[in-house]
């Protein structure tokens, strides 16, 4: 069974930084890559960044050079270090392992229980 385990969420003023890691334990077999998708007060999750089998990453607009996703294979760990953190980056965070649908990797196959990240102005 496939768990993931985020850390790393916090309290940080505006312009401040967090780095979370998301460690993955069990046998992941099917995945195309993995992803940092939040939750927003009010809000439905979305997607804020992506990194495929192969090293591409993706990002929101909204946090496109102020947001790093990056893995450790060997520590099966997943990060996003986020910078300039802003207030309406303030939300849960939660890692998953994507899977491919009709040729994209787009599909969420496993959820973790997600980090609080809270940013205050």
């Amino acid at each position: 069974q496939v768990q993931l385990v985020e850390s790393g969420g916090g309290s940080v003023q505006a312009g401040g930084s967090l780095k979370l890691s998301c460690v993955v334990s069990g046998d992941v077999f099917t995945t195309c890559g993995m992803g940092w998708y939040r939750q927003r007060p009010g809000k439905e999750r979305e997607l804020v960044s992506a990194i495929t089998n192969d090293g591409t990453t993706t990002y929101a607009d909204s946090v496109k050079g102020r947001f790093t996703i990056s893995q450790d294979n060997a520590k099966k760990t997943l990060y996003l270090q986020m910078n300039s953190l802003k207030t309406e980056d303030a939300a849960v965070y939660y890692c998953a392992v994507r899977r491919a649908n009709m040729g994209l990797c787009s599909d969420v196959s496993n959820w973790g229980q997600g980090t609080q990240v809270t940013v205050s102005s």
